[in-house]
């Protein structure tokens, strides 16, 4: 199985008390969402910051990685993606348990942030875990279609989703369905929408996910 790697930020008051990991999109890598790491850690200084590559080389960008194919994009067929997929929920629990050992933190201690792809392995992932993280934050995703939460969530971590009304990649009625899906089963969801901005993340979303990252890792009582 492929061990997953990436860039990682150690608490700047040299003392870690929580873990967030990053979870890059398609066609990335691990230092493109690792960019976060230094506001977020301005204000979280008992944090450390992790942000794996995907296990795969991305078929559109070869110096990216890919956490699945996606066909309708690249052209691969329906048995790659889901065999991918598989192979990549596999070494992300893996990487995420081998972090938090690392790190000194437990499930209650970390969060993940996801972007595009990698929040749709972050929404899938967290909530099929033994143990409940701190939160989910997923900028501008999705639920992986046919994603059945209400029998398989094992553990339901809070989330917070942000989607800018203008994304081009994937439309910010995907945010919707998700939360409704989430409530559905039971999650504690809040959502935001990011006035004119497309694929990215804008200071206003960072700032929204600061505050709950703040809140869910003990920054705030």
């Amino acid at each position: 199985m492929t061990t997953l790697s990436g860039p990682r930020a150690a608490a700047k008051s040299g003392t870690t008390k929580s873990l967030v990991i990053l979870l890059h999109g398609y066609g990335a890598d691990g230092n493109d969402l690792f960019g976060l790491a230094e506001p977020l850690s301005q204000h979280m200084p008992d944090t450390a910051f992790r942000a794996p590559n995907a296990p795969q080389r991305s078929t559109m960008n070869p110096m990216g990685y890919q956490w699945f194919p996606i066909p309708w994009l690249d052209g691969s067929s329906e048995e790659a993606r889901d065999q991918g997929f598989k192979e990549a929920v596999a070494a992300l629990n893996t990487y995420l348990d081998t972090s938090m050992v690392e790190e000194g933190v437990t499930a209650e201690n970390t969060a993940l942030i996801g972007f595009s792809q990698g929040t749709m392995m972050s929404l899938y992932v967290a909530p099929r875990r033994s143990e409940s993280f701190a939160g989910v934050v997923g900028f501008s995703g999705r639920l992986i279609p046919g994603d059945d939460l209400a029998s398989e969530a094992v553990v339901k971590p809070p989330v917070l989703l942000i989607h800018g009304d203008m994304d081009e990649m994937i439309n910010v009625s995907e945010m919707s369905a998700a939360e409704s899906a989430l409530r559905e089963a039971g999650f504690d969801v809040t959502s935001h929408i990011s006035r004119g901005i497309g694929h990215g993340i804008a200071p206003d979303g960072l700032s929204l996910a600061l505050g709950f990252l703040m809140m869910n890792l003990g920054y705030q009582t």
